[in-house]
């Protein structure tokens, strides 16, 4: 009979795209796959896009929401464990994968009270309320940083899972060997974008001269793709604008330079790949757990970490003129990023799945 496993990810790229590299291993081991998520979250539209057949519950976060929302939050709750209990004795799944996001919360407890085995596994160096609370449930505890739960979790370090493609990137020796011209800019936003990345490193751009202009791509996220090219015009500064980047693989392959939040998995991707980075991380996430990501590179001297709060575009053009004129420093950072790097994850996790299922 074939294995099935059900995955809970959902919201932002940080949960979806680790939880599709982990669904991509468990199909190429002819798995039945199933995912769990929320018609509002960018697994709505990437889920269906891999081939993968998704259930909706309806659950949201309860930050942001007032008073009002604390209050009616455990009977949501109710409800939404309940719309995952039904998922979970539709499918039948072997091993419940909890990968974070909002619908992780519900679809964990429906797992537990279904008697499935639940895996979970935390993107970030801070642990998410989600993962926290389904720490205590879960069979098995993976993180994708070291030491980010309790010790008496016994949770292991594995990595964050990210796509082959990726992992399959030559090494930076091999990459970064005669590039010559000008530098090649990658700036990522991540899935949402990020406004202050969109609005400052054009104008650091500006600020150098034309013959020492990177090369730019910059992706900014669909809903500020209008504000990012209006702020390039201004300026009269050439880049490609994308809302999203489908082969990131090929983007990051391309690169000498990153400049980029520091979400989980771009930390993971940058590793893998071995590039060169810019931290900003983004100032008002949970925990700052941006910050704490970024930390591994930082300390490694594969990248420099720049608080948004203080980031300026003269700062910006600093750094960027300083590394295109230090191609050796480019070649030192992204061979240090190398280094962190913990290659294997998707297919780790996998195993761990498969050998619950079978137990």
């Amino acid at each position: 009979m074939t294995t099935r496993v059900l995955i809970m990810a959902g919201g932002t790229g940080g949960h979806v795209f680790p939880a599709l590299a982990v669904a991509e291993e468990l199909k190429n081991r002819a798995v039945d796959v199933f995912w769990i998520g929320t018609e509002k979250g960018i697994e709505s539209k990437l889920v269906p896009a891999a081939g993968l057949p998704i259930s909706f519950i309806n659950v949201q976060g309860l930050r942001g929401n007032g008073l009002l929302g604390w209050l009616l939050a455990p009977f949501k709750l109710v409800k939404a464990v309940i719309e995952a209990l039904s998922v979970i004795r539709t499918i039948k799944p072997d091993v419940v994968l909890g990968l974070g996001g909002f619908a992780s919360g519900p679809g964990g407890i429906a797992a537990k009270l279904a008697a499935k085995p639940l895996v979970i596994h935390e993107q970030n160096a801070i642990p998410g309320l989600t993962n926290k609370l389904l720490s205590r449930l879960a069979q098995t505890v993976m993180e994708g940083f070291p030491h980010s739960f309790p010790s008496t979790l016994n949770a292991e370090w594995v990595g964050n899972p990210v796509r082959i493609s990726i992992e399959k990137i030559v090494e930076p020796q091999q990459r970064y060997k005669n590039r010559t011209g000008p530098l090649r800019l990658l700036v990522l936003g991540g899935s949402l974008g990020a406004r202050a990345l969109n609005t400052f490193i054009p104008q650091a751009l500006a600020l150098l001269d034309e013959t020492s202009r990177p090369q730019i791509k910059h992706q900014c996220g669909q809903r500020h793709i209008d504000d990012c090219q209006q702020a390039y015009a201004a300026v009269e500064v050439n880049a490609e604008i994308t809302a999203f980047i489908d082969d990131m693989a090929m983007s990051y392959a391309w690169a000498d330079l990153v400049i980029c939040r520091a979400g989980a998995l771009t930390i993971a991707e940058l590793a893998a790949t071995g590039v060169a980075a810019l931290l900003v991380p983004y100032p008002y996430a949970v925990d700052d757990h941006q910050t704490h990501n970024a930390s591994a590179l930082v300390n490694a001297g594969a990248a420099k970490l720049m608080q948004e709060q203080t980031l300026t575009a003269e700062m910006l053009a600093t750094e960027i003129k300083r590394l295109t004129n230090d191609r050796e420093q480019l070649l030192t950072m992204a061979k240090a990023a190398r280094t962190q790097a913990k290659l294997g994850t998707a297919k780790y996790i996998s195993d761990v799945c498969m050998e619950l299922a079978h137990a």
